[in-house]
């Protein structure tokens, strides 16, 4: 492992800049930075000295913004009758109290896993403008299989499919079908 020493506002970090090897594989390095054994003489550096100190200068912006850890996909909605469910069948406790709930799509359903899974769920955009309530975002519960659920969703081949309730909260009533972020809480 090259271990080089590079000047970086006294601190020291562990980045892994790359870069290509004769052979063109692509390898990667730890850098220390330490203010003590700095030369910021750039004829003094070697040309790997340098370019290591470009290239933590070009990727120290990324260590300023939120990772998101968000996935996107689309939602339709849905509306009563709503059981019985792929889930928990005629149980209708399982429902939660303020009717924020749906149906897992394909992608999601992970063989019935996702019954129960909670999801933070915000609308980012549709084919009609100003269809997402902007900075609204909701928490739902997964109670059923959009593929196989009693009422038909509003478009197919979704990653999830909303209550009434639930799309309503996010998303102009009058939309069918709108992109979404969202995580598993």
């Amino acid at each position: 492992m090259l271990n080089n020493k590079v000047c970086f506002l006294g601190s020291e970090l562990l980045l892994f800049p790359y870069y290509l090897n004769p052979s063109l594989s692509l390898k990667f390095h730890s850098l220390q930075f330490h203010r003590a054994s700095c030369n910021l003489n750039p004829s003094a550096m070697s040309k790997l000295h340098l370019s290591s100190f470009l290239s933590c200068l070009i990727l120290l912006p990324t260590l300023f913004f939120p990772y998101s850890l968000c996935d996107v996909g689309t939602a339709a909605r849905y509306k009563a009758p709503y059981l019985p469910t792929a889930c928990f069948g005629k149980d209708a406790s399982e429902f939660p109290s303020n009717n924020m709930f749906g149906s897992a799509g394909e992608g999601i359903w992970d063989n019935g896993a996702a019954c129960g899974r909670q999801y933070q769920v915000r609308c980012i955009s549709a084919a009609a403008p100003r269809t997402c309530v902007p900075g609204q975002s909701i928490q739902i519960k997964i109670v059923d299989r959009a593929q196989s659920s009693v009422s038909r969703p509003s478009a197919k081949d979704t990653s999830m499919v909303l209550s009434t309730t639930a799309f309503q909260a996010i998303a102009n009533a009058s939309a069918s079908l709108i992109n979404i972020e969202f995580q598993q809480v």
